[in-house]
């Protein structure tokens, strides 16, 4: 009999690790807030931390290897009773095929995060349900790594999960916190991210994500001249889709998180290669345009 419990204990911790999607490093800062109780932000770290990684979040059997690398960093800023508000800085990873190479897919601030958190009170999540905005808000951006890491291994491989998004954006429109509805100022908001990938106008997001990193950088190791020549053609694509509408919220993020990578890999391109890329990023990011005339400094 207890050879059975045993047995029962192994299979169910098994069960449990293999559910697990996500390797996700979690910070909470509450260093700006005043006599702050730092243990009920070390236990609120601990269940996000628990709640990312411990449950099943994605239809497919990730093997441990395939888990979707990640970070969520929240800086708190105020505190009121169980009222928090911050900012939250939200990173995606992926590999690299046949190297120890990672490349940032994401790396953006969402500075209009608020949400109550009781002590003790346990995080719950269900699809199609707002049961507590906290809840809510990191599903949403699980869900958004989700669908960018998918997409970057197969053409619009991440809809299924860019759905979900849009769903918690949707039960969150009559919500009292920032950051869901079309009309706050700007549009560096769930909103707009949400829209910006699911608008069919823009379906050339998709095909830059996937062309960059299955097509480019995943052949590198084998032809660097050939995975960069992809590279090159997805950032042409990237700029159709700037010039359909400047200034749009998924191509500042998709190169803010690529720029320093694509001048890395360009440095080592061809004399007309790196002018045309010039070209290109300096439209793409005119904010940092000089920075991208290292490229053509280097020469080959």
């Amino acid at each position: 009999m207890k050879r059975l419990f045993a047995l029962l204990i192994l299979f169910i911790a098994v069960s449990t690790l293999s559910a697990q999607d996500f390797q996700c490093n979690v910070s909470i800062n509450s260093s700006k807030i005043s006599g702050s109780n730092r243990e009920r932000y070390n236990s609120l770290q601990q269940e996000v931390y628990n709640f990312i990684n411990e449950r099943k979040w994605c239809q497919y059997n990730l093997k441990t290897n395939e888990r979707i690398e990640c970070g969520i960093m929240i800086n708190l800023t105020e505190v009121s009773g169980d009222v928090l508000k911050g900012t939250m800085t939200v990173q995606l990873q992926r590999p690299v095929f046949k190297s120890n190479y990672k490349t940032t897919v994401l790396n953006f601030q969402d500075n209009k995060i608020q949400f109550t958190y009781e002590e003790g009170q346990p995080l719950e999540y269900s699809d199609g349900v707002n049961l507590n905005q906290f809840t809510s808000l990191i599903a949403y951006y699980l869900n958004l790594f989700l669908a960018l890491d998918f997409d970057t291994f197969s053409m619009n491989g991440g809809a299924p999960y860019l759905d979900k998004c849009q769903s918690i954006v949707s039960l969150n429109q009559s919500s009292a916190e920032q950051g869901w509805q079309s009309f706050e100022s700007g549009q560096n908001n769930r909103y707009w991210i949400g829209e910006n990938l699911t608008n069919g106008t823009y379906s050339k997001l998709h095909e830059f994500l996937y062309n960059y990193h299955r097509l480019g950088l995943d052949v590198m190791v084998d032809n660097p001249d050939q995975g960069r020549a992809a590279i090159f053609e997805s950032l042409k694509t990237l700029q159709q889709v700037y010039k359909q509408k400047s200034n749009l919220v998924m191509v500042r993020y998709l190169v803010s998180a690529k720029s320093d990578e694509i001048i890395n890999i360009f440095k080592e391109g061809l004399a007309n290669e790196k002018t045309q890329v010039v070209n290109i990023m300096k439209q793409l990011d005119p904010s940092n345009s000089s920075k991208y005339d290292a490229i053509t400094a280097s020469t080959k």
